[in-house]
């Protein structure tokens, strides 16, 4: 098994995470982001319990492109304090590939070749 990152963030509605999801995977910032929702959010927001439907982006990045990718979520995301969940998975090795491939290079990162797969 490779190291990949995996990227979990919220939206507040299905266009708004397309569009973060397409901004992303055009840019070769993520290999590949997942959207699943609608979901429901119960969370303490400004001294009150708040709940709200939201559309979940899971986002599969190189480890060398993470902080590339999370500021690029981060400088369009229309939340004042957005969800942004970072873990280190496991993929495997063709998966890893693809991945690599699929994501732009930090120059002199050495994490950019590979080849093969989907998301």
């Amino acid at each position: 098994m490779y190291p990949i990152a995996e990227i979990r963030t919220t939206f507040p509605d299905r266009q708004a995470a397309e569009a973060c999801a397409r901004r992303l995977v055009a840019a070769r910032l993520a290999a590949c982001v997942q959207i699943d929702g609608p979901v429901a959010s119960v969370y303490h927001w400004q001294e009150q319990v708040e709940q709200s439907v939201e559309w979940r982006c899971t986002c599969k990045t190189t480890t060398a492109g993470l902080s590339a990718c999370v500021a690029a979520i981060l400088s369009a995301h229309p939340y004042q304090l957005p969800e942004v969940l970072v873990a280190a998975v496991e993929a495997t090795a063709n998966y890893h590939a693809w991945v690599r491939a699929a994501v732009t290079a930090l120059p002199g990162d050495g994490d950019g070749a590979g080849a093969g797969g989907n998301g």
